[in-house]
C-alpha cells in the first residue's frame, strides 16, 4: 500500500527543500535522517567549551537569502532573525589595511579608488535585476525567456579569474577582493567560468548582503523542519539507509546523496551505463577547519576588519592563485587561503559574555589528513598579531573528518563533487532533467545536481517539481 507520494532520503538544506516543496503542493511526504538530527551541512553545536556556539559547517547565509526558492519561506515565523553585518567581506593587505565587500554597491566602488567605477560596472546591473537573474544561475540550466540579465552575467562569468581581474581592475585592492570572492569555487583561476563564483557572491553582498542566522544556522534547520511539519510532513531523524528496499512504499524517491552512495543504495536497480557514468563523477579538494573560543575579539591591525561578519586571508591575487594550483594538484599550499566567520561580534547569543567565537577554513587536498592548524592561525597572526593570546580552546576537523561527519562531504569536499566547467550543468551525469534518473521515480537532489553546492535549497527546488511534473 502507498503512503507517501515522496520520501526524500537524506535531511540537509537540499532534502528539506524538496520534501517542503511535495507539502506545499499537497502531497504527501516522509523526510529520513540518518544523524540523531536534521541538517546536514546546516547545523551548530558547542564543539570548544560550554557556551560557545560554533557552525559545525556553513556559517553565512548570502544564499539563503538570494534564494528562489528558500527566500520565499516564512522563515522569521518560525524563529529564524536575520543578523546583517554592515560589512560583508573584509580583506586585510600586508600594508596594514583592508579592502572592503559593503552591503552598499555605491561604498564599495568608492573604497576601491581607480578601480569603483570598474566594479560598480561588473556587478551592479546583475544585483539590481538580481530577482530575474536568480531562477536562471540557480536553476538547472541556464536559460530562460529573460536573457539580457543572463547574458550581461554569463559572458563575464565565463572567464578565468586571472583574464578577468586583469581586463576589469588596475589596481592590486580590487583584484584581490575580487580573488577572495572566486576562491570560494575551489578551482583553478586559470579554468573558464571561475570568474562566476566571484561574480556571484559581489553580486549577493550588494543585492541580498551576507547575512547569518542569529544564535547559528541550527536556527534555519530547525525553522525548515518546523515549516514542513506545519505543512503536514512527517520527519524520522536517526534511520540509515543501507538500501531503497528498507523504504515505505512511495510514488517518488528523491536522495539528498552523492552518486557514490546512490550507487550504494540502488545498486543493481541502476542500469550498467548510467552506474559507469556515476563512478566517473570527480570530486574536489576537502578543507580542514578549526573552531575557536576566544578570550576576546580578533585583534585586526585593520580596523575595517573588526566590522566585517567574514574575513578572507590570503593577501594578493597571486597568493590566493598560487594556493588554488597547490590545493587541485593534490599539495599542501604553503600560504592557504582562509576563510574567518566571526559571527560573536554581531551576535551575543554565541558566546559566554565577553567571550567570544571565531569559525576558520581553508581547502586542502582532496581527503587530506594533514594538520593545517599551524598555517591557519599563522595566515591570522599575519593581519593579527597576537591572536594566539585570545585562544581558550579550538576544535578541529581534517577532509577526512568531514567525511566522517557527513558522507556527502567525499574527501572533505564539501561542494559534493568538482564545479567546473564539465561539471556544472551536467553533474552528476548528462540528463534532462538532471535530476532524474534511468529508474522511473527516482530523482536525485543533492549538491551533486546543478547548480551545486551551497545553502539555497534549489537542488531539492528543482528536483521536487521535476518529479511533481511526472507524478
Amino acid at each position: 500500500m502507498v503512503k507517501y507520494d515522496a520520501v526524500v532520503v537524506g535531511a540537509g538544506p537540499n532534502g528539506l527543500a524538496a520534501a517542503i516543496t511535495f507539502a506545499q503542493a499537497g502531497r504527501s511526504v516522509l523526510l529520513i535522517e540518518g544523524k540523531g538530527t536534521i541538517g546536514g551541512g546546516n547545523r551548530t553545536a558547542e564543539l570548544t567549551l560550554p557556551g560557545f556556539r560554533h557552525d559545525v559547517c556553513a556559517a553565512v547565509h548570502p544564499l539563503v537569502a538570494g534564494s528562489p526558492f528558500l527566500g520565499s519561506l516564512p522563515l522569521e515565523r518560525f524563529g529564524v532573525e536575520w543578523v546583517q553585518p554592515e560589512v560583508a567581506a573584509a580583506h586585510p593587505l600586508d600594508d596594514g589595511t583592508a579592502v572592503g565587500l559593503y552591503r552598499s554597491l555605491a561604498e564599495t566602488a568608492a573604497s576601491l579608488g581607480v578601480d569603483g567605477p570598474s566594479w560598480a560596472r561588473l556587478l551592479g546591473p546583475s544585483a539590481a535585476d538580481w530577482d530575474k537573474l536568480a531562477p536562471l544561475v540557480l536553476g538547472p540550466y541556464p536559460v530562460g525567456v529573460d536573457l539580457p540579465p543572463l547574458l550581461r552575467f554569463g559572458l563575464l562569468a565565463a572567464m578565468p579569474v586571472h583574464l578577468l581581474s586583469r581586463l576589469c581592475f588596475r589596481e592590486e585592492r580590487a583584484r584581490a577582493l575580487f580573488a577572495g570572492l572566486a576562491a570560494h569555487s575551489f578551482l583553478s583561476f586559470r579554468q573558464p567560468f571561475t570568474s562566476a563564483f566571484g561574480m556571484l557572491l559581489g553580486i549577493l553582498a550588494h543585492a541580498v548582503g551576507w547575512p547569518f542566522a542569529r544564535g547559528g544556522a541550527q536556527a534555519i534547520t530547525d525553522a525548515l523542519g518546523d515549516y514542513l511539519r506545519a505543512l503536514g510532513g512527517d520527519i524520522v531523524a536517526g534511520w540509515q539507509v543501507q538500501t531503497l528496499d528498507e523504504l515505505p512504499p512511495s510514488r517518488t524517491t528523491l536522495l539528498d546523496v552523492t552518486p557514490r552512495h546512490v550507487l550504494r543504495l540502488a545498486g543493481a536497480r541502476l542500469p550498467a551505463a548510467y552506474r559507469r557514468r556515476l563512478e566517473r563523477f570527480r570530486y574536489g579538494p576537502g578543507v580542514f577547519k578549526v573552531d575557536y573560543a576566544l578570550s576576546e575579539p580578533v585583534p585586526w591591525r585593520a580596523q575595517l576588519c573588526r566590522r566585517a561578519g567574514t574575513i578572507h586571508l590570503g593577501g594578493t591575487l597571486a597568493e590566493i592563485a598560487a594556493a588554488a594550483e597547490a590545493t587541485n594538484s593534490g599539495r599542501i599550499p604553503r600560504r592557504p587561503y582562509v576563510l574567518v566567520a566571526q559571527h560573536s561580534l554581531f551576535d551575543r547569543n554565541r558566546a559566554p559574555a565577553g567571550k567570544h567565537t571565531l569559525w576558520a577554513y581553508c581547502h586542502t587536498p582532496h581527503a587530506s589528513t594533514t594538520d593545517m592548524t599551524n598555517a591557519i592561525e599563522a595566515q591570522i597572526e599575519r593581519f593579527a598579531p597576537g591572536f594566539g593570546d585570545t585562544v581558550l580552546a579550538r576544535a578541529v576537523m581534517n577532509s577526512a573528518g568531514y567525511e566522517r561527519y557527513n558522507p556527502n562531504y567525499v574527501g572533505g569536499d564539501i561542494n559534493s563533487g568538482v564545479q567546473d566547467m564539465r561539471q556544472l550543468w551536467t553533474r552528476p551525469a548528462l540528463r534532462f532533467p538532471p535530476y532524474s534518473t534511468p529508474v522511473p521515480g527516482l530523482y536525485l537532489c543533492s549538491s551533486s545536481t546543478p547548480p551545486g553546492g551551497g545553502v539555497h535549497g534549489m537542488c531539492g527546488y528543482n528536483a521536487a517539481r521535476a518529479a511533481l511534473k511526472r507524478l
